[in-house]
C-alpha cells in the first residue's frame, strides 16, 4: 500500500510540475508580447500624436502667412532690417507698428492663436548667415550662444519669444531651416522642445513673396495632453494586453492540457501501472490515444515495449527454469563425477609400502581431467594422471569412457603401451568430436621400486629423490590417446627408491594465469614442491596449490588443476 501511494504522489508531481512548467512559459511568453505590444504601441502612439500636433502647427503658419500681402510683408521685413542695421530708430518701428494695418493683422492673429490653442503666432525673419556659421556653445553656467535673434513683424503672445532661447532643440534643424530659407518649401521635420517654455512643437513656414523668401510665420502649440494622452493610451493597451494575454495562456493552456499533458499523463500512468502490476497486464488502451503526433507514436511505441517485455520475461523465465535445471544436473555429475575418483585417504591405510594422494580441481562444473590409482594385484600399483582435451560436459563424458577403458584394461594385464593402444583403438571408434586425450600412465612393482610408464602426449612429471630434490623427467612422448588409429606408445623403464616422492599433474598446473597473462610455468612449480618437501605428500599438493592460487589473483581458473602424489617407502 505505501508502495502505491508513493507511486500515486510521485505521478501527481509529475503531472502538477508539467502543467506549472507550460503554465510558466506561457505566462513569460505572454508578459513579453504584451510589453512588447506596449513598447512599440506606445512609440507608435507618441511618434503619431507628435506628427498630429506638428501638421496643425504648420496648418496654422500657412493660415495665418495668408494673411499678409506681398507688399505689407516684404516692407515690414525690409523695415527690421534696417532697423537692425542702424537705418530706421526704434520710434520709426514703433510708429510703424501702431498702425491701423499692423494692428488689424495682429488681432486677427491673436484669434487665430486663441482659436488653435497655440502658445504663439508670429511673423518675423532669420539671420540666414549667422545660421549657416552657427558653432553652439554652452558657457560655463550651461547657457547656449543663442542661433540668431527674431526680428518681430506680428507678434502676439503673453511673452517675447526669442528662437534664439530653444538653441539645444534646434540645432538639429538648422539644415532643414536653411534649405527651407533657400527653396522655399517647409520643412519636413518639425522642432520639439522641452525645456522653460513646457513640451511644445515649433512649425517654421517660410513666407515666400516673389520667389524668394521674405519672412518666417512661426507657430508654438503645446503638446500638454500628450503625456495624459499617452498615460491614457498605456493603460488601455496595458488592459487590452493583459486580456490577450490571459486570453492566450487560458486557450493554450487548455489546449495543451487536453493535446498534450492529459495524453502524456495518460501514458506516463499506464507505464506506471505496467510496472507495479506483478502480472504485466498490457495497456491496449494506449490504442485509444489519438492525437495524430508524437505523442500517438509515443504510445504505440510504449504498447509495443510492454508486449515486447512481456515476451522476453517469459522467454526469460522459460531460459531462467532451464539454466536452473541444467545447473542441477551439472551439479549432480560434478557429484558424479568427483565420485568417479578416488577421494578416500590414505587410500590404503593398510599397505605401509607407500603413501598416495591426489586432487582435482575443476575450471567448471565439470572437467575433463582425471586421475586414477589401484591394485593391479598385491604387489603392482596402477597411478593414472589423464586430461581430455575441451571442457564442460562432452569432456567430462569422454574422460568417463577413457577413465573406465583404461581401467578395465590395466586390470587386465599388460604393458601401459599395450593398454594404451587398446584404449586408442576403442576410442578412436566413432570419435565425431574429434576428442583426445593425454595420459600418463604407469605399473609399478612395490617389491622392487621397478616400473614401467607411457606418456601419451602429457606432462613430464617430476621425482625428488630420497637425498635430493624434485627434477622433472623429460623423454620423449607418444601422440595423445584418440587422435590416429594405429599408433604405437613408446614406454620406459623406471626405478624409486625408498624415501623417492613421485608428482605428476595436467597442464592446468604450469599454464596457470594471472592477470597480467603470465603463465605459472614448471619453474615455480619446481620451487613450490621443494619448499614443502619435508612435508607430507597430502601438504605438498596443497602447498603447490596455494602457490598457484596466490600466483593467480583475481584472474579466472581457465583450466582444470589436477596433480597426484606419491612416497615410496618400500618392502621392509
Amino acid at each position: 500500500m505505501e508502495k502505491n501511494a508513493g507511486q500515486k504522489n510521485r505521478r501527481k508531481d509529475f503531472h502538477m510540475g508539467l502543467r506549472f512548467k507550460f503554465a510558466m512559459v506561457f505566462a513569460i511568453l505572454g508578459i513579453c508580447i504584451a510589453v512588447a505590444i506596449v513598447l512599440v504601441g506606445v512609440r507608435i502612439y507618441r511618434n503619431s500624436i507628435k506628427q498630429r500636433y506638428t501638421d496643425m502647427a504648420y496648418h496654422v503658419a500657412e493660415t495665418a502667412s495668408g494673411f499678409f500681402n506681398d507688399e505689407e510683408v516684404e516692407m515690414y521685413a525690409d523695415s527690421l532690417a534696417r532697423y537692425y542695421k542702424g537705418e530706421l530708430t526704434a520710434e520709426d518701428i514703433t510708429e510703424l507698428m501702431n498702425t491701423p494695418r499692423y494692428m488689424q493683422l495682429k488681432n486677427t492673429i491673436r484669434n487665430l492663436r486663441k482659436g488653435m490653442g497655440a502658445n504663439d503666432v508670429f511673423v518675423g525673419t532669420l539671420d540666414i548667415d549667422q545660421l549657416k556659421h552657427y558653432d553652439p556653445v554652452a558657457d560655463e553656467n550651461g547657457e547656449w550662444t543663442p542661433i540668431c535673434y527674431i526680428t518681430d513683424c506680428y507678434h502676439d503672445s503673453d511673452q517675447d519669444f526669442n528662437f534664439g532661447d530653444r538653441s539645444p532643440a534646434v540645432i538639429e534643424y538648422i539644415d532643414d531651416l536653411i534649405e527651407a530659407y533657400e527653396t522655399g518649401e517647409r520643412p519636413d521635420k518639425f522642432i520639439v522642445s522641452d525645456g522653460q517654455f513646457g513640451y511644445n512643437t515649433t512649425a517654421v513656414y517660410p513666407i515666400v513673396k516673389k520667389e524668394k523668401v521674405v519672412a518666417f510665420c512661426f507657430v508654438e502649440i503645446p503638446m500638454s495632453t500628450l503625456e495624459s494622452d499617452t498615460s491614457e493610451f498605456i493603460t488601455h493597451i496595458v488592459i487590452v494586453a493583459s486580456l490577450v494575454t490571459i486570453g492566450f495562456l487560458i486557450v493554450g493552456i487548455l489546449f495543451l492540457v487536453y493535446r498534450m499533458i492529459r495524453p502524456i499523463v495518460r501514458v506516463s500512468n499506464e507505464a506506471a501501472r505496467f510496472t507495479s502490476d506483478d502480472e504485466r497486464r498490457i495497456s491496449y488502451t494506449l490504442n485509444k490515444i489519438k492525437t495524430h503526433d508524437e505523442i500517438q507514436t509515443l504510445s504505440r511505441n510504449l504498447l509495443k515495449l510492454e508486449i515486447g517485455i512481456n515476451e522476453y520475461i517469459n522467454n526469460l523465465t522459460k531460459v531462467t527454469a532451464e539454466k536452473e535445471r541444467i545447473g542441477a544436473e551439472l551439479n549432480v555429475a560434478t557429484q558424479i563425477q568427483a565420485d568417479m575418483l578416488p577421494s578416500i585417504f590414505p587410500a590404503f591405510p593398510e599397505r605401509k609400502e607407500f603413501n598416495i594422494y591426489a586432487t582435482m580441481t575443476p575450471a567448471k562444473e565439470v572437467g575433463g581431467d582425471f586421475y586414477d590409482f589401484f591394485l593391479v594385484d598385491d604387489d603392482h600399483i596402477a597411478m593414472v594422471m589423464a586430461d581430455v582435451s575441451g571442457k564442460g560436459v562432452p569432456a567430462a563424458l569422454f574422460m568417463v569412457i577413457a577413465k573406465t577403458l583404461i581401467k578395465n584394461r590395466t586390470q587386465m594385464g599388460g604393458s601401459p603401451a599395450e593398454i594404451l593402444s587398446f584404449v586408442n583403438e576403442q576410442l578412436c571408434e566413432g570419435n565425431e568430436a574429434e576428442l583426445f586425450v593425454t595420459v600418463w600412465l604407469a605399473v609399478l612393482d612395490l617389491t622392487t621400486g621397478r616400473g614401467m610408464a607411457a606418456n601419451a602426449g602429457h606432462e613430464h612429471p617430476a621425482i625428488r629423490r630420497a637425498d635430493g630434490s624434485f627434477e622433472l623427467v623429460v623423454y620423449r612422448h607418444s601422440p595423445a590417446v584418440a587422435t590416429v588409429e594405429g599408433v604405437r606408445f613408446r614406454e620406459h623403464e623406471f626405478e624409486l627408491h625408498p624415501g623417492d616422492r613421485l608428482y605428476v599433474y595436467t597442464d592446468g598446473v604450469p599454464e596457470a594465469t594471472n592477470s597480467e597473462d603470465e603463465l605459472y610455468g614448471t619453474d615455480r612449480m619446481i620451487e613450490a614442491l621443494n619448499k614443502y618437501d619435508n612435508e607430507g605428500v597430502e601438504k605438498v599438493l596443497h602447498g603447490v596449490k596455494e602457490s598457484i592460487d596466490e600466483f593467480v589473483g583475481d584472474a579466472p581458473q581457465f583450466d582444470d588443476i589436477t596433480m597426484l602424489g606419491f612416497d615410496y617407502f618400500g618392502r621392509e
